[in-house]
């Protein structure tokens, strides 16, 4: 005859993260928005095809302003977010709309900074054309 044994979990605490980083990646096709920690560790992440939007309208302004709000509501909520360091990478169009919506979700900006990849060098150049 097996006896039952009774296991109690242990609730996890409730992590706070008051201030933290929000990486903004704007592409053309796509906006990804990250809220992290001083660390790097993600807290919460969205994306405009992650809120619904499909083909050319998850490259719209509007549509990372909607992966903004989502990501920073979740983070609010679960982490009591609200101050951030944001770093923005990329040329799309929900780069400035991502960081208003920011703004907009009561979390104080202490800085922005652009963090866009700059080629230096170039690409290798053609070979010599024999005649």
């Amino acid at each position: 005859m097996a006896t039952k044994e009774t296991t109690t979990k242990k609730k996890k605490a409730k992590r706070t993260v008051a201030v933290g980083q929000v990486h903004i990646l704007a592409t053309f096709n796509n906006t990804i928005v990250t809220f992290s920690d001083e660390k790097g560790n993600v807290l919460s992440a969205s994306s405009s095809g992650a809120c619904g939007f499909r083909g050319s309208k998850k490259g719209t302004a509007y549509a990372a302003q909607v992966a903004c709000e989502k990501a920073a509501q979740i983070a609010k909520q679960t982490y009591g977010f609200n101050t951030a360091a944001i770093f923005v990478k990329g040329t799309g169009l929900g780069r400035d709309a991502a960081i208003r919506t920011v703004g907009a979700a009561e979390i104080r900006v202490e800085s922005i900074a652009d963090v866009t990849g700059i080629p230096h060098g170039g690409v290798r150049p053609r070979k010599a054309r024999r005649v």
